[in-house]
């Protein structure tokens, strides 16, 4: 994602990386490069031209100019300015009193249907609800019910439906009715869209906002449509008075212009973003994250988030120690395999790092991870565990079984006790971690 402009920042970036000082010259040729970059990259000119204005107006400053690394002061100064405009904090849902109603609304092909499923999932992943209700408001559309089931299914989460009925607001009325009665303490309605804004479709999510008086009204963008999203958030925001924008598709080829623009147009937060086609391809915006993405500086702060989500504290210090005395085996490896699994591609995570996008190793195989996974998968127990050694004809036995070729087990087991080998012969590893202030694995 954001790969143009990404580039296209980078480039003017670079290009400040050799001045020995930040001159009011180099500084109006850079941020009209910068402008240019925005504006292609779909952002509202309104909001570049605010951006542009306050970038300049602190670049030209004195302690600018006196900086010895001009480049990332530069860089610096439109990061921070990023992340002001995109609402500089975290913004997390108010629920308030239980049930708790949460009301999406947008455009058909949005993804509102998903959306509420994703939602309901990621907010009993984080404990914020225990038993959540989708309820079925979209009755315009074919098999709108059908697919919200589906994934109330795939959710463990009931789903409220009456398929006959034509009014979306007597589905509200009898669906709060069995939230209370069933002790389900958040409520997630989907609404109709359609191609375009219309008043039929206006007052409908009126009288459906009259009705369930919801918590929270969250607009869903797709983030691909660029200004036409900014401009379609700003119609609903009028007419119904949105809370929160959700923004989805940002893993496609989108510009970045919407994720830019519009919390400063609307005036409303972004309050998660849509990241992926998985249920639990959801996540809190983040303006500083996406600032980072934006710059090409990775995304380390849902690294840190993904990392905690997945692995055991208690876990890792066990591993920790083994690394140490040079004691972890095959089946070490394979839980860290198997964890970094869960937490998506290893493309998608090595793109997190820092620098990592625009590495070679970013072009790397995935096969090639999980291919050792297989092979370790086809030893025996106590193969993983070290206690029979990997003789010629178990390595034989062991390449049948996890479909790879003998070299590939042999580079397996080489690069394995080539590891072993070097936490072994590393010397005075406690006297170098007390000379560096502190554990070498934290």
């Amino acid at each position: 994602m954001l790969g143009s402009l990404t580039a296209k920042l980078q480039g003017v970036f670079s290009k400040l990386t050799g001045k020995s000082r930040l001159t009011e010259e180099n500084i109006v040729e850079a941020v009209g490069e910068v402008r240019l970059a925005l504006l292609e990259a779909d952002v509202n000119y309104g909001v570049t031209k605010t951006l542009i204005k306050k970038v300049k107006e602190k670049a030209i400053g004195e302690k600018v100019l006196q900086s010895v690394t001009p480049g990332q002061q530069f860089i610096k100064i439109v990061h921070d300015e990023l992340v002001e405009l995109m609402g500089a904090e975290e913004a997390t849902l108010q629920l308030g009193s239980k049930p708790a109603v949460i009301m999406l609304c947008g455009l058909q092909g949005s993804g509102k249907t998903t959306q509420s499923a994703k939602l309901a999932h990621y907010l009993k992943k984080t404990k914020q609800c225990q038993s959540p209700l989708l309820v079925a408001c979209d009755l315009q559309r074919p098999a709108a019910i059908e697919q919200l089931q589906i994934l109330g299914e795939q959710i463990k989460a009931p789903v409220f439906a009456l398929k006959n009925e034509k009014d979306p607001v007597a589905v509200v009325n009898l669906a709060l009715i069995e939230a209370k009665e069933k002790n389900h303490d958040l409520v997630i309605l989907d609404t109709a869209g359609r191609l375009h804004i219309d008043e039929e479709l206006m007052e409908q999510l009126k009288r459906v906002k009259q009705v369930a008086n919801p918590a929270e009204i969250l607009f869903v963008a797709n983030a691909t449509t660029g200004q036409d999203a900014v401009n379609i958030a700003t119609e609903f925001n009028k007419q119904v008075e949105v809370t929160g924008i959700i923004l989805t598709m940002l893993d496609g080829n989108t510009r970045g212009g919407a994720a830019i623009s519009i919390r400063e147009v609307t005036q409303k937060p972004l309050k998660f973003e849509g990241i992926g086609e998985k249920l639990d391809d959801l996540q809190l915006f983040n303006p500083k994250s996406m600032a980072d993405r934006i710059l090409g500086m990775g995304d380390t702060i849902n690294l840190v988030k993904k990392a905690k989500e997945h692995f055991d504290e208690e876990e890792a210090q066990k591993l920790e120690q083994k690394i140490r005395t040079a004691t972890f085996t095959y089946n070490d490896y394979l839980k860290q395999i198997q964890t970094v699994k869960k937490m998506g591609s290893i493309k998608s995570l090595l793109g997190m790092l820092p620098g990592m996008a625009q590495m070679p190793a970013m072009d790397f195989d995935e096969k090639e991870f999980y291919k050792v996974e297989a092979m370790i998968l086809s030893m025996t127990s106590n193969e993983r565990s070290e206690k029979d050694e990997l003789t010629p004809s178990r390595r034989k036995r062991v390449a049948q079984g996890s479909g790879t070729k003998i070299e590939d087990i042999n580079k397996l087991v080489k690069s394995f006790k080539q590891a072993k080998q070097f936490f072994k012969n590393m010397p005075n590893m406690k006297q170098l971690e007390k000379m560096l202030g502190g554990s070498l694995w934290r």
